[in-house]
């Protein structure tokens, strides 16, 4: 109903007794006399009338855009499905998540706590995220090519030399720098050994020199160190990983307790002989009929890898994973996100081509971003630009005017907590330990948007009390599980310093976008020529 009760002239007969409603006029969308106050029009009928108008509408910062018109392409409109579908797939799947499977019309604007924003450039992809308005992460995907953007790949390589000593080993991969292949990701046969468990083989054991092996990079080249290597190869999809000849069986940790009875159900089903899966997060709601597709084209795409492998035993790349613009979001799109805005035409018609393929029910997010039309470039629009600068900065500053000193080395990364402005209003002890808080929050958002790796170094504000020494560390725990990437955090000691460890999967974000200076050498000063 309408609320439109307002500015109306009388009833030309006067009102009835006991009748104390306007009279109808001509437009008016109210309901006849004798409709009940809560009735709802038919299934398939539209409302009519002018619908209030919400107030605050989306800003340019929740994803809408003023200016040029949408251009065409950028959204697929999907039949609208039948509703007397019954409320359970034949597989167990809610049937709501099966009719998202098959895609539908969308009438409103998708609505999600993320947006993504991938910007390219000649020689690099620039994918930013943001929560709200706030960026949380950003990836730069350079030009793949034999030496960079390499994790993922899989190749035939050849065991150059094995050290002992340090339990790892050479391995030539056809690119001018050998990769590194260590114990622990060493695979073999138990039945081909003698003697002891694996627990008790040396490297030299498993392997030697000029042994022809498939491998999997695990790490691309980081400075002086080559690229990392595992034998126990993987190759992931939408909804599964399989792992070619294991017995391996598992689901992703992330899914509720319900939905992983019904994937333990049917995961025999989907599982091919000879060959281990995984269940990924995103596999929450498929039906069986989905998941098994996305298993039996791994499964193919495994057969044609091992009749690439048996052409020659010659050092060489044999399968090259997606492009890194392509992988994010075959690992992070889900129905959190609101939408992805490409500015680059050819990466938007293969990253819609993609999510097509394995999610047609998000293909409508994908949206092209023309940079000719539009007022602003992308990044000026979203504010990205300003954003990235402070990501850069070593000075990050609290909402209470506290701060953080970020210095990053060689050995490790050290974060020094700084009151600064927040002189607090009750007593000492009560502000430091509120600016701690609010600094194992920032810090947190920091390492993963700046994607520092390694060992880190916390000196948060030294605080008497170990109930709020406890405190704070668990809130920076609570703070770190939202990121991804795998951390461990110890408290905090008797000096305030907290030791953590996060994995170190890319560059960080500061080499990923900058060059080592050659005048200082990457000192940060000049030194005097006259000494």
């Amino acid at each position: 109903m309408n609320d439109e009760t307002t500015n109306q002239s009388p009833p030309v007969n006067g009102p009835r007794i006991g009748d104390t409603r306007p009279a109808p006029q001509i437009g008016d969308t109210r309901p006849a006399p004798g409709s009940s106050v809560g009735d709802t029009p038919p299934a398939g009928v539209a409302r009519t009338g002018t619908p209030r108008r919400r107030r605050g509408g989306r800003g340019r910062g929740q994803g809408q855009r003023s200016g040029a018109p949408r251009p065409a392409g950028t959204r697929s409109v999907e039949a609208p499905v039948e509703a007397s579908a019954p409320e359970v797939a034949g597989d167990g799947a809610p049937r709501e998540r099966a009719r998202k499977r098959r895609g539908g019309e969308r009438r409103t604007r998708a609505q999600g706590r993320y947006l993504m924003c991938v910007h390219t450039t000649g020689d690099a992809t620039h994918i930013a995220t943001l929560e709200g308005r706030t960026m949380v992460e950003y990836t730069v995907a350079k030009a793949a090519d034999e030496t960079n953007q390499i994790d993922g790949n899989i190749y035939v390589g050849r065991i150059q030399n094995v050290l002992p000593g340090m339990e790892l080993a050479f391995v030539d991969i056809g690119i001018p720098k050998n990769a590194v292949l260590y114990r622990g990701d060493v695979s073999f046969d138990a039945e081909d050994l003698e003697g002891p468990s694996r627990s008790t083989k040396r490297i030299e054991e498993m392997i030697r020199a000029g042994q022809t092996i498939v491998c999997q990079v695990t790490k691309n080249a980081i400075g002086a160190k080559g690229a990392r290597l595992t034998q126990e190869v993987s190759l992931p999809g939408r909804f599964a990983v399989l792992v070619p000849n294991s017995s391996t069986v598992g689901i992703s940790k992330r899914l509720p307790d319900g939905e992983r009875r019904r994937l333990r159900k049917i995961i025999d089903e989907v599982k091919p002989e000879h060959h281990g899966v995984i269940i990924r997060t995103a596999a929450e709601g498929v039906s069986a009929d989905d998941l098994a597709r996305d298993v039996r084209s791994l499964a193919e795409k495994w057969d044609a890898i091992e009749a690439e492998v048996r052409r020659s035993s010659q050092p060489r790349l044999i399968y090259r994973d997606l492009d890194l613009a392509v992988r994010v979001l075959r690992e992070e799109l889900n129905d959190e996100y609101r939408g992805v805005l490409i500015d680059d035409r050819d990466l938007f018609e293969k990253v819609r081509e993609y999510v097509m393929a394995v999610n047609p029910e998000l293909t409508d997010r994908i949206e092209y971003y023309d940079r000719a039309t539009e007022d602003l470039p992308l990044f000026e629009r979203y504010f990205v630009h300003e954003q990235l600068h402070r990501a850069l900065d070593r000075k990050v500053f609290l909402p209470s005017g506290g701060s953080l000193i970020i210095e990053r080395t060689e050995a490790l990364t050290v974060i020094d907590v700084n009151t600064g402005k927040n002189v607090g209003t009750t007593n000492l002890e009560e502000t430091v330990f509120r600016n701690n808080l609010e600094a194992a929050e920032e810090v947190a958002r920091q390492l993963r948007l700046r994607d520092i790796g390694g060992i880190i170094v916390i000196d948060f504000i030294d605080m008497e009390p170990k109930a709020n020494r406890d405190a704070v560390a668990s809130a920076l725990r609570q703070a770190l599980s939202r990121d991804k990437t795998r951390s461990q955090v110890f408290d905090i000691s008797e000096l305030g310093l907290v030791e953590m460890t996060r994995k170190r999967v890319n560059e960080g974000l500061l080499e990923s976008v900058s060059t080592v200076c050659s005048v200082c050498d990457g000192r940060g000063f000049v030194l005097s020529t006259g000494l």
